[in-house]
């Protein structure tokens, strides 16, 4: 909204030109949306106390420490995200880009589809909110929708990381693509939300590679320079991940250990959906399951459980998703947590590698 509003008056005012630069905006975006937390996560958290008598129900299957460590503590704080995050888009992102709102629509929806999920688990007082087939239809549809936008702003591209010139043409399997891209981090994102604060850092990890793979991949200079697909007005995605990058950073002020909320599946599904659908804008699919290969371990350590139980009988991890493995093997939640944060953040390191690895 600044950019569209003071860029035309750069001409009279020199000091507006500032907005023109990617860097400053997103600058601009990081801060306002921690502002934003600040400010609005304290009465949201007392508010949701009031609603939530009980809290987030707490699985009876998981650990058991969680049951008397956690209960009470109320979810859905991924209002306080979503809030930071679209305020400061939309006051720094130049919102004459398709690509800006391809990525706040898949935001906002998959966290109203988290939302649902999260109201039904509180009114019932059970862990079981909407049933997975439909919520897994309704993110399918909301995915399709975006990858469809894209296909048809860009095309069907899909790059490959380290090599040079490569970019297979999907066609119109882009969109199917995409809906497995999007869902796939949606949901990944969700299984990983399982401990104070594991989650949300490696999301702003993700967020600050895919910051920068946007401004790159954006830039005609940098793009032919670093040998990827160059992707016009994806570096205005920047600024997204700056948001997400600010909003994720005033959530984790309340959801540091112990934490004072959870952010729900109106956060998880939320953040998720965002970083697949930056994934796929910037070409980059692949990459990201590098980057967020935390993600990734925790799906697959849940698909290999219940594929182990299924066909013999047996589990392979204590419990799943995996962070609740190294739980039963005696490692405190802190650790497990930074731990965790520290593979993020070599992952990250290793996904960004590939722009220049080719």
């Amino acid at each position: 909204m600044l950019y569209n509003f003071l860029v035309p008056l750069a001409d009279e005012f020199q000091v507006f030109n500032l907005f023109r630069y990617l860097t400053f905006r997103t600058g601009g975006a990081v801060l306002t949306a921690l502002l934003v937390c600040f400010l609005v996560g304290p009465p949201l958290i007392r508010w949701l106390r009031a609603k939530q008598k009980k809290g987030q129900p707490i699985r009876e299957d998981g650990p058991a420490g969680h049951i008397v460590a956690k209960a009470g503590t109320p979810t859905m704080g991924g209002f306080m995200i979503l809030a930071g995050l679209s305020t400061a888009t939309l006051l720094w992102a130049d919102l004459t880009n398709p690509f800006v709102w391809v990525c706040l629509g898949v935001t906002a929806s998959f966290g109203l589809i988290g939302f649902f999920d999260d109201y039904l688990k509180v009114t019932k007082a059970s862990p079981k909110g909407v049933p997975g087939r439909w919520k897994f239809a309704l993110e399918c549809l909301i995915a399709g929708v975006a990858g469809y936008v894209v296909l048809s702003i860009q095309g069907g591209g899909l790059a490959v990381p380290f090599v040079n010139d490569i970019v297979a043409d999907l066609g119109v399997f882009f969109v199917a693509f995409a809906i497995v891209v999007v869902v796939g981090t949606g949901n990944a994102v969700n299984l990983t939300d399982g401990l104070d604060g594991l989650a949300i850092m490696p999301v702003i990890i993700a967020a600050a590679a895919f910051a920068l793979i946007a401004y790159l991949v954006g830039n005609t200079v940098y793009a032919d320079y670093l040998q990827v697909p160059y992707v016009p007005g994806s570096g205005e995605l920047a600024v997204f991940c700056g948001a997400l990058i600010g909003a994720g950073l005033g959530f984790l002020w309340f959801n540091a250990p112990p934490a004072m909320v959870f952010m729900g599946d109106t956060g998880s599904l939320a953040l998720g959906g965002a970083l697949g659908a930056v994934a796929v804008v910037t070409k980059h699919e692949i990459v990201l399951a590098i980057i967020g290969g935390i993600f990734v371990l925790e799906t697959i350590s849940v698909m290999v459980q219940v594929a182990s139980f299924k066909l013999f009988g047996r589990r392979v991890f204590r419990m799943a998703p995996l962070h609740h493995h190294f739980e039963h093997l005696g490692w405190a939640e802190s650790t497990i947590v930074i731990r965790f944060w520290i593979i993020a953040l070599v992952l990250a390191l290793v996904g960004l590698s590939t722009l220049k690895l080719r």
